[in-house]
C-alpha cells in the first residue's frame, strides 16, 4: 500500500502538496501504467465546504452509500475497520476495508484487507487558494488481474470511470446536500453515438440516494 501511494497520478495543475500526487515544478507527474492486473486513476474536483466538513462526510463509512455508486452496505467494525457490500443485478461483492492514515481534515488512506475486492487508496483535502473552497484529490489502485473484464459487465462501469463519477456525487452531495439526477428523465432517440456513449461510461448505474 505505502509503495503504491508513492506512485503518482496525473500531470495536473491542482495542489501544490499533500499525498495523492509526486509533483515537480507544480505539477502532477504522470500516473502509473496500468499493468500486471494494476489500474489507477487519479481524479479532483474543486468543492465548496471546508477541509474540516469534507473529511467529516467522508470519514463516515457508513455513510457511503449516500454518494459512492452500487455500494449498498458499510458496516464498522472497529474504529479503522469496516465491512462494504456491493450489489447490482442480484449479484453481490463484499470485501473488508481499514484506514491506514487519518489526518483530520487533510487526508484518510485505505486498503482493502480481504474479500471480493482488492484495492487501496486514498483522499487529500487541501484549502484553495482565495478561500475559494477546498481542493478534493483521489488516488486510487485496484489490483484487478484476470477479474479485470468480469468486474466491469459486473458493475456495468470500468472502475476508472467510477471513481471519477463516485467524487461527483460527492461534490454535489457536500454542496447541495442532495445529488441530482436524470434517471427517469424523458429524451428523445439518442443514435449511435449516445448510445454507444451510455454503454462506455455506464450511464445506466443508477445515482447514488443522496442520504441514508
Amino acid at each position: 500500500m505505502s509503495s503504491a501511494l508513492t506512485e503518482k497520478p496525473y500531470a495536473e495543475e491542482l495542489p501544490t502538496t499533500g499525498a495523492a500526487g509526486m509533483i515537480l515544478n507544480g505539477r502532477y507527474l504522470p500516473p502509473p501504467e496500468d499493468k500486471d492486473g494494476k489500474l489507477w486513476v487519479r481524479t479532483s474536483a474543486l468543492v465548496q465546504a471546508s477541509p474540516e466538513d469534507l473529511y467529516t462526510i467522508w470519514r463516515n463509512v457508513e455513510r457511503a452509500p449516500a454518494w459512492q455508486e452500487q455500494i449498498t452496505r458499510v458496516v464498522k467494525t472497529g474504529e479503522r475497520t469496516s465491512h462494504w457490500v456491493m450489489e447490482t443485478d442480484g449479484k453481490t461483492i463484499e470485501w473488508d476495508s481499514e484506514i491506514l492514515a487519518d489526518e483530520p481534515g487533510k487526508r484518510i488512506a485505505w486498503r482493502s484487507t480481504g474479500g471480493d475486492s482488492d484495492n487501496a487508496g486514498e483522499v487529500i483535502f487541501e484549502e484553495a487558494s482565495g478561500g475559494r473552497g477546498t481542493m478534493v484529490t483521489v488516488l486510487q489502485e485496484f489490483r484487478m488481474g484476470k477479474l479485470a473484464s468480469a468486474w466491469e459487465t459486473f458493475v456495468g462501469r470500468n472502475p476508472k470511470q467510477a471513481v471519477i463519477e463516485n467524487l461527483r456525487h460527492f461534490k454535489a452531495l457536500a454542496e447541495a446536500g442532495e445529488i441530482p439526477r436524470t434517471q427517469g428523465q424523458p429524451h428523445g432517440d439518442r443514435g449511435l453515438i449516445g448510445k454507444t456513449k451510455a454503454s462506455t461510461y455506464g450511464e445506466k448505474i443508477p445515482t447514488p440516494p443522496g442520504s441514508n
